[in-house]
């Protein structure tokens, strides 16, 4: 049976907690991909200092860097197990607590690591260690702040609500490229690979701070206190999803999502270490197309959301996964092309960020809306934790180890377009009033 999560006592347009929800819900995502676009971008100069041992060859740390990148992924579903399994059973906002902290914690030690210089191989497996609770922290954090979001958001507004978890997505990506930008411009190449590349990762300690004192604030949702009283009640309660719908929607999910993780992981995070080592990019160069290309999706991410509550996520999501595999190609030749001028590649990546908007902005809303609330929180985690695993963790390592075997350097092109072009086939299972729907209580 559907039933609705909202009433107008509970979440209207003016409702402070529908405010708060959305704050507290966004904050903690920014941080993660702040941090996560940090090591991307920072990826060569992470790679010499603690990958490159004496002797070693600047590709093969390049790899080793994305490994580690890639395993903190592949963590992520572990943790969107786990703590949405906490948060389906006592509550979002105390397991959002939680995950912020362990976030905060892991990324600030990384800015206070030693080097491969100081410890030798200890180096990189501290490293590792941290990126593997980073990754756990992460896929906590997702589920919990969509059901924070899309269940105070009002009626006909969850796509706008929801797409202001994609929207600090860019936002945490531009305040990555933007920190590593300003340090590119204020320090020599000396100074930024000795010491500069920490400071990024030290100023998560103040972030995650306001964090946690914005979800201290926060509200349970009503939609998780009734499905906790029924809990409690000795009455009779209508069955629930079982586990095998459960991973069947799970399943579903990732697949829905997994041109946005590919396209979106190719195009804003892995294109500035793809411009250095393939193309002979500077780094200042490298940080500025993905600006750029954080830009584009930035701008698209809220007015897909909103469209999508009109015209439903089908239309929208769809139209994005087309787009991406239809333009991967022109894309790339237009970045190789040395003869095409910096506007006209700026232009490129500006609407290939867009594109990736356009899967983003109904993302989170179109996932809360597959599973009721008991399993809210774990469902629509571990979808969203499955797919980025597989298809944004490991874009890096598969694109440099791919060029570095075949010689390709259009491998990105066809990693994006075969995989958008799978994930338009997950995308035509969704139904076309989704968006119209109430959210499932059971």
């Amino acid at each position: 049976m559907t039933t609705s999560v909202h009433g107008p006592a509970e979440a209207s347009p003016a409702s402070p907690r529908s405010r708060r929800a959305l704050v507290a819900g966004s904050v903690g995502n920014f941080i993660e991909w702040y941090e996560f676009g940090v090591y991307g971008y920072f990826a060569t100069i992470i790679a010499a200092n603690f990958f490159t041992p004496e002797g070693g060859s600047d590709v093969e740390a390049l790899v080793k860097t994305y490994a580690s990148f890639a395993l903190a992924f592949f963590f992520r579903p572990v943790g969107a197990a786990v703590f949405g399994r906490v948060g389906d059973r006592i509550g979002r906002r105390p397991t959002l607590i939680l995950v912020v902290l362990l976030m905060t914690g892991a990324t600030t030690l990384i800015g206070a690591l030693p080097t491969y210089a100081t410890i030798g191989s200890t180096a990189p497996w501290l490293l590792t260690l941290l990126r593997v609770v980073q990754g756990l922290s992460a896929g906590g954090e997702f589920g919990g702040a969509v059901s924070i979001m899309t269940e105070f958001a009002p009626p006909g507004r969850r796509g706008l609500y929801g797409s202001w978890q994609s929207f600090t997505v860019a936002l945490g990506l531009l305040g990555g490229a933007g920190i590593a930008a300003l340090l590119a411009t204020v320090l020599t190449a000396d100074q930024l690979g000795s010491w500069g590349w920490r400071l990024p990762f030290l100023l998560t300690l103040p972030m995650g701070l306001g964090a946690l004192w914005l979800r201290l604030r926060l509200d349970e949702t009503p939609a998780f206190r009734r499905d906790r009283e029924e809990r409690t009640t000795a009455a009779a309660r209508p069955a629930g999803a079982t586990t095998r719908e459960t991973a069947k929607a799970i399943a579903l999910g990732a697949g829905r999502l997994m041109g946005w993780s590919a396209a979106g992981y190719t195009f804003l995070v892995v294109m500035p270490s793809y411009l250095q080592s393939v193309l002979d990019a500077t780094f200042r160069q490298a940080l500025i197309a993905t600006v750029v290309a954080n830009l584009g999706f930035a701008a698209a991410i809220i007015p897909a959301g909103a469209l999508s509550d009109r015209i439903g996520r089908r239309a929208v999501m769809t139209s994005g996964a087309v787009l991406a595999a239809v333009m991967a190609f022109p894309l790339l030749n237009v970045l190789q092309d040395a003869s095409v001028p910096a506007a006209a590649k700026g232009f490129a990546v500006l609407a290939a960020g867009a594109v990736v908007g356009l899967m983003a902005g109904p993302g989170p809303a179109m996932l809360a809306e597959m599973f009721p609330t008991h399993v809210r929180y774990t469902g629509l985690g571990l979808a969203y934790a499955l797919s980025n695993a597989v298809f944004s963790g490991c874009a890096g390592l598969i694109i440099t180890e791919t060029i570095k075997r075949t010689g390709n350097i259009d491998i990105p092109a066809y990693y994006v377009a075969v995989i958008c072009a799978i994930s338009v086939f997950a995308l035509a299972t969704l139904r076309g009033d989704d968006h119209r729907r109430a959210l499932r209580d059971r």
